[in-house]
């Protein structure tokens, strides 16, 4: 292929590869690897801590509460009146920093929902928040 003038065709094209742009790439590459070649290689010491496994902690035995037709409120079969019933939900909150326990209320389909409606807002006030309904 040549370029030029018509005139010019007579005369063989140029044969020769123009290396001084591949030569300046080279050069730029070179020195690049010489500079990022030594951050590569420098490490930095790391005193991390060890991770350790967490000791499993056993759930505390879960409390059922019973309520019959007549309202009455049973805890873990003991029968307990409202007072009663709120300090020992509140006992049974202060477990401590594990988890709190299950409470199990298995209501009678005869009683009234404000005694539910009653018990739920003592287990809430008392921190239990772990609350589950049985079904017979």
């Amino acid at each position: 292929m040549a370029f030029g003038k018509q005139a010019d065709r007579a005369t063989p094209a140029m044969a020769e590869i123009n290396i001084i742009p591949l030569c300046d790439v080279l050069l730029v590459l070179l020195i690049i690897f010489m500079v990022t070649a030594p951050a590569l290689s420098h490490q930095i010491d790391l005193d991390l801590p060890q991770a350790s496994p967490p000791t499993p902690v056993d759930p505390p035995a879960p409390i059922d509460l019973a309520i019959d037709p007549s309202g009455q409120v049973f805890w873990n079969g003991d029968p307990a009146d409202r007072t009663e019933l709120r300090t020992l939900m509140t006992a049974a909150a202060a477990v401590g920093s594990g988890p709190k326990p299950l409470l199990r209320i298995d209501a009678s389909g005869d009683c009234d929902y404000q005694a539910v409606a009653q018990v739920l807002a003592a287990a809430r006030n008392a921190g239990l928040d772990n609350i589950g309904f049985v079904r017979r």
